[in-house]
């Protein structure tokens, strides 16, 4: 049997490898948090089954830590990988707590579950792809920004110059026709 972590170093959460994920086989991430579960749930206490998705083949789908799910889920299947089976054994005050989930679920009820991770994806609305292109788009317009201010400064530069440079010519022209002024008397 594969060794038993113990996740939240209280003992509240365990967790046992049951069939190991391939090396090369995807986390949850921020890019992914967004998870897909097959799982069945026992009380811990007389081994009965609570809930399932064996039984119809469904997945229960959640993101990961936005609390959608009991505590135990959030912390243990974040360490989990696609194709991994884990076995989580939750106290209750990382599942149900005192009040328990009534009538499957009594009071401070130990939990085990099974959970196979079968996917990890993106939000709904964005994709690995669409998450590296933002922030390569937000790149490129802050350079065409930086681009922009750059010209920006070299236009108002250049008006400097040139209105320092006409007033010059202004100058030498006024200092020219006083030169002028003079000769003719």
């Amino acid at each position: 049997m594969s060794e038993t972590i113990d996740l939240t170093a209280d003992g509240g959460v365990l967790k046992t490898v049951i069939r190991r994920a391939k090396d090369d086989a995807t986390a949850p991430s921020d890019s992914l948090p967004v998870v897909d579960v097959h799982y069945e749930g026992t009380l811990a206490e007389n081994g009965e089954v609570f809930d399932t998705t064996h039984e119809d083949n469904s997945v229960f789908s959640f993101e990961i830590g936005e609390g959608t799910v009991i505590k135990a889920w959030d912390i243990a299947v974040k360490t989990m990988k696609v194709g991994e089976i884990a076995r989580i054994t939750c106290k209750p005050e990382y599942a149900y707590g005192a009040a328990g989930s009534p009538p499957e679920i009594p009071p401070d009820a130990n939990l085990i579950f099974e959970v196979e991770l079968v996917a990890c994806r993106p939000r709904k609305g964005s994709s690995v792809e669409s998450v590296s292109e933002e922030k390569a788009r937000l790149e490129e317009l802050k350079k065409q920004r930086e681009i922009a201010a750059a010209a920006k400064e070299e236009e108002k530069r250049k008006r400097v110059e040139a209105k320092a440079a006409a007033a010059a010519r202004v100058q030498a022209k006024l200092e020219a026709k006083k030169g002028k002024g003079k000769k003719a008397k």
